[in-house]
């Protein structure tokens, strides 16, 4: 029967778990994805979020409808600094474009 201290040092933090379980079966970019539609908000604040009527992710491209004309140019003029800021909250390259409907 393994020591106590044996059974420490096999264990591996639920974090490594869930990223090696994700990798395994190619499910990361999916899981990643799902995570920038749910944490849109966060990453973008309530004004943006509350204009924000459509978002999703297709083939690597960011899918948004936006209600307000002047908030949709302003996020269209700055469409780069978007993609990086979305894939730096992701922690990796989730996005390549974004596409404003």
């Amino acid at each position: 029967m393994p020591s106590e201290t044996a059974r420490r040092s096999q264990a591996t933090p639920l974090k490594d778990a869930i990223e090696a379980f994700l990798k395994t079966f190619n499910l990361k970019s999916k899981f990643n994805e799902t995570y920038l539609v749910a944490f849109w908000e966060r990453m973008m604040g309530k004004a943006i979020a509350s204009r924000t009527t459509e978002i999703y992710v297709k083939n690597r491209t960011l899918y948004l409808r936006i209600d307000s004309s002047p908030l949709r140019q302003e996020l269209f003029m700055a469409k780069s600094k978007l993609i990086n800021l979305i894939n730096k909250d992701v922690g990796e390259s989730v996005i390549d474009d974004v596409i404003f409907l």
